[in-house]
């Protein structure tokens, strides 16, 4: 039995275009080609060379938005459920990297405005903060506000609000960053570079906007400009401006840590952000599949109620 290039490409997460170049060089066994059209073993393996490059990478994730975007949108209420279910594992993953001990469960509760037995009072600010930030992030993506150093502020402001010294204010202290082979910025200079950061987000038109994205956040906790919620504030940034170009916010699991600093290491040791590059591109196009496959399910439930009236 043979299936097409597409549904072959939505097995294996990577572009048709990748699929067709991996069948001309007799990389797929058994693939044949019927006029125009490849035809490819419903058991074939995924060649073991097949990695995606950069532009494969990004044309997967064209046609997937391309894909969600001939999809009826989400009602109000079914955005709001799934945007809520997101907002908690990415609460719970994004604190836990930082080291928050609040589990998913207790996560959950806690956004619902109940207290976990024994576990830190600051756990659960922190808890409240990430979330009123995540939301402050919604309004500013429907307000179309740009990248700014006021909005790098106020987000910071809301995920530290329980320190009142410190949020929203750009720390005046040396730090060190545990285990990170980078040196933070010197306080002195913090306005400095995140003004240079940003005048480079701007005006670069030489990158794509993924690796735009990666390069923005490898700097900004480079910088580290707070004396705490970096991280948070960071990935927070990254949603922002994701979700400003019309792709839905991604969670960086906290079982995915590792990979997560080793990508700041090896920036920090070559210069390249192709490792942040592929980490996000993972997340984004899980969750780009992850929404097209609700979306679906969304309108079968709505067609089989129709048909029931």
């Amino acid at each position: 039995m043979y299936i097409g290039t597409k549904e072959v490409a939505e097995r294996w997460g990577i572009s048709e275009r990748r699929i067709r170049a991996l069948c001309r060089n007799g990389k797929i066994d058994g693939a044949v080609l019927d006029g125009k059209t490849w035809k490819i073993p419903s058991d074939a393996k995924k060649p073991a060379d097949g990695r995606e490059s950069a532009e494969d990478i990004l044309s997967t994730i064209a046609e997937l938005k391309q894909k969600l975007d001939s999809l009826r949108p989400l009602t109000p209420d079914e955005a709001k459920a799934l945007n809520e279910q997101f907002a908690i594992e990415y609460t719970y993953n994004s604190n836990a990297i930082e080291g928050n001990t609040l589990t998913l469960r207790e996560t959950d509760l806690v956004l619902r405005g109940l207290t976990i037995d024994k576990k830190p009072l600051k756990d659960h600010l922190d808890v409240v903060g990430h979330k009123e930030a995540f939301d402050f992030v919604f309004q500013l993506v429907k307000d179309k506000e740009p990248l700014s150093e006021n909005v790098i502020k106020q987000i910071h402001f809301l995920v530290l609000g329980r320190d009142v010294q410190h949020r929203g204010v750009y720390r005046s202290v040396p730090v060190y960053i545990s285990g990170a082979k980078t040196q933070a910025a010197e306080p002195l200079l913090i306005p400095e570079k995140v003004q240079e950061l940003l005048e480079w987000y701007q005006t670069n038109t030489e990158d794509d906007f993924l690796t735009k994205i990666a390069l923005f956040h490898l700097r900004f906790e480079s910088i580290h400009p707070f004396i705490d919620g970096n991280g948070r504030t960071g990935r927070l940034l990254v949603n922002l401006e994701l979700m400003k170009l019309g792709y839905p916010p991604v969670d960086i699991k906290f079982t995915d840590r590792t990979a997560y600093y080793k990508a700041f290491d090896s920036y920090a040791e070559v210069g390249s952000p192709k490792a942040m590059f592929k980490l996000f591109a993972k997340y984004l196009t899980e969750r780009l599949r992850r929404y097209i496959e609700t979306v679906k399910m969304a309108e079968k439930v709505s067609e089989q109620r129709q048909s029931m009236e």
